[in-house]
């Protein structure tokens, strides 16, 4: 029997939004895994609207659902209405949307919240025991409502190749367990069933990052 997968969405752009390269190599994953896939994204303003030639927020008021929809192509529904009932995983891709408008992880570090309805959605499918699978920046989602997970945001020493190596450090000081792994690499936490990747965390060729996400998904199906 087909799995079914609820996705959450930030928004549209990496800067602003949900990163659309990780978005899609999730949906292509699931697909290829005859997934039955639907989207959601809470139906609130956006913290800020990036320019994403120049990087610099502009004075745009945009809506995360609405921003949402471009990815899902239209087919996207209120993070409110979201049945965990209805679902056998969950799976947040990343981006600096899950930072900005899921969290404000951006703007309070490790003092940050979690969106309410967000915090409801992966309690509920945490007490059901079915699996999540979050990747990039996503996994700080976890660290702050599964107090003491394991997880990865790939590595915890600063370079080249992992420029965001201080979030590794942070979860740690927030009480969760860092597993440094590469940016093909999953780590499952059995326990919580939580699976989790770099993704675009890793300066790394984009089909690396495909291929990792393409781990977390079949990690997140068997585990379903």
């Amino acid at each position: 029997m087909a799995k079914r997968v609820a996705v959450i969405l930030s928004g549209c752009g990496v800067y602003d939004g949900t990163e659309v390269h990780e978005a899609s190599a999730v949906m292509v994953h699931l697909s290829r895994a005859s997934a039955k896939v639907q989207m959601f994204a809470p139906d609130v303003e956006m913290m800020h609207v990036v320019n994403h030639c120049k990087g610099e927020p502009v004075t745009d008021k945009r809506n995360v659902m609405q921003e949402s929809a471009r990815i899902a192509r239209g087919e996207v529904t209120d993070l409110n209405d979201l049945d965990v009932t209805a679902f056998d995983a969950l799976i947040i891709p990343g981006g600096f949307g899950v930072a900005k408008n899921l969290c404000n992880w951006a703007t309070k570090g490790k003092e940050y919240s979690v969106l309410p309805q967000v915090e409801k959605v992966i309690k509920g499918f945490h007490q059901a025991k079915k699996p999540m699978g979050m990747c990039c920046i996503s996994p700080v989602l976890a660290a702050k409502v599964i107090p003491g997970c394991e997880l990865t945001v790939g590595h915890d020493s600063e370079c080249e190749k992992w420029p965001h190596a201080g979030v590794a450090k942070s979860m740690t000081e927030l009480g969760c367990r860092h597993m440094n792994k590469n940016v093909g690499e999953v780590h499952v936490d059995k326990k919580n069933k939580l699976v989790t990747t770099s993704a675009f965390m890793c300066n790394a060729p984009i089909h690396e990052i495909f291929d990792g996400l393409g781990v977390m998904v079949s990690e997140v199906l068997k585990l379903a």
